[in-house]
């Protein structure tokens, strides 16, 4: 069972809500339990196991914050996704210029990077 749960701060806790379900409330400290606190919820209310319950946690912020949050993920899966397109054009690079017969240490200075580097690359 697939569900959304609304966690909201309220002082040092999180209260947890899942609407689809009636009556599923529940409140815990740390947010990275309140998916399982929820799921436990979820389980007690309707008879289903817990571990059959797949919980997707919906936070309710303020929109600023909600804003910078949103915009950092954004970033860090952007980053994420240059960072491995980065990997394979050097490792592409790397053999392209060993292919040519330079030795590493040219390479290295070639393509900006430790000689180190190089031999990872050409691992890779």
């Amino acid at each position: 069972m697939k569900v959304t749960a609304q966690v909201v701060r309220s002082g040092g806790w999180w209260a947890v809500h899942v609407p689809v379900v009636p009556g599923v409330f529940t409140q815990g400290k740390p947010l990275d339990q309140a998916a399982a606190m929820a799921a436990d919820a979820v389980a007690t209310m309707t008879g289903i196991d817990a571990g059959d319950v797949e919980v997707t946690l919906r936070a309710t912020l303020r929109p600023d914050v909600q804003k910078d949050v949103d915009e950092a993920i954004r970033l860090r899966r952007e980053s994420e996704l240059l960072r491995e397109s980065a990997t394979r054009q050097l490792s592409r690079a790397v053999a392209d210029v060993l292919d040519e017969g330079l030795t590493v240490r040219d390479a290295a200075t070639l393509l900006e990077i430790s000689p180190q580097r190089v031999s990872q690359g050409a691992r890779a």
